[in-house]
């Protein structure tokens, strides 16, 4: 038996039983054969999670009930309607903590958030809207702002950045602005609060200010002045402005003025800080998918000369 033979043996023989096959190649060396191992498959670990269920997101679901049932109240009842808004919006600092404190963190989630915040904003200024036509355009105009600008920034961040990338993780290369925005917990949470804190201050001036709101020094729909009141109108809530449901309902919405007054100032530069992030975010995401279509185009124009 020649050294070769007696070498390729002794291989074969010291190979660990279950392990990869040893073969003979033409110069005398050996090598493992291609068999895939068993635990070189990936297999389940058995875990079943329902995503829908998890804690960041009932409480997103929580907001959206809030959410709407503070649209619910909006028209008449403003106290309330405030309460349940607020508390929608207060919730949204409380799932991020949820989904850090339970490691369950999901795009499912950071896309139900952003759009609860998104139509709940719209629809509290779609009512200023119609509380102050003079001033719909702003509203109109902060709504559409607020709407592209998030859209821009979400779908850039998925088809650049990856579709496991958070809209939150901004390299400070790109905007530094949006970087201490989303990167700090403390700023962003004020700016959101203080943001929907104005816009809450707006709604309760709408009941409260007859600076803003003339309409309020004029006499129940359907009352004339020193004469008999006509019949009331067909739009009229109650039947008649003196019965006991329309009296019972102004007093519960007599609101003073000066907290609202307050409220709107203090918040107010906090507001137009936040409208001047959306416009940085909204053009800063449509440079970056702008980058994109240039490399694509580029790339495309390498292969065609290729």
């Amino acid at each position: 038996m020649s050294a070769r033979t007696r070498r390729q043996k002794a291989a074969l023989a010291a190979q660990p039983e279950g392990s990869d096959d040893i073969s003979s190649t033409s110069n005398g060396t050996t090598q493992r054969s291609p068999k895939q191992s068993r635990s070189a498959t990936p297999e389940d670990d058995g875990v079943k999670e329902n995503v829908y269920l998890f804690a960041p997101n009932i409480i997103g679901y929580v907001r959206v009930v809030l959410a709407i049932a503070s649209l619910y109240y909006m028209p008449l009842h403003p106290r309330t309607c405030s309460i349940l808004y607020s508390v929608s919006c207060l919730l949204d600092a409380l799932d991020g903590y949820a989904a850090r404190y339970f490691n369950q963190s999901t795009t499912f989630g950071a896309v139900l958030d952003m759009v609860t915040d998104r139509c709940t904003t719209a629809c509290l200024l779609v009512f200023l809207s119609s509380a102050w036509p003079r001033w719909a355009l702003i509203f109109q105009s902060l709504i559409a702002l607020d709407m592209a600008s998030h859209y821009m920034h979400m779908y850039a961040t998925l088809s650049m950045g990856g579709s496991n990338q958070s809209h939150k993780k901004i390299d400070s290369s790109r905007s530094w602005i949006l970087y201490l925005y989303y990167n700090s917990r403390t700023v962003l949470f004020i700016c959101c609060a203080l943001n929907e804190l104005f816009f809450i201050g707006l709604y309760l001036l709408s009941f409260s200010s007859p600076t803003l709101s003339p309409s309020l020094l004029l006499p129940p729909q359907g009352v004339t002045v020193g004469g008999t009141p006509p019949p009331p109108a067909s739009t009229s809530v109650f039947a008649s402005p003196w019965s006991a449901g329309a009296l019972e309902l102004a007093r519960a919405n007599k609101i003073d003025s000066f907290w609202p007054w307050v409220i709107t100032a203090v918040s107010f530069p906090v507001m137009a800080f936040k409208q001047f992030v959306n416009v940085v975010q909204l053009v800063k995401a449509s440079n970056w998918l702008v980058e994109g279509d240039l490399e694509s185009r580029r790339k495309a124009r390498k292969a065609r000369k290729n």
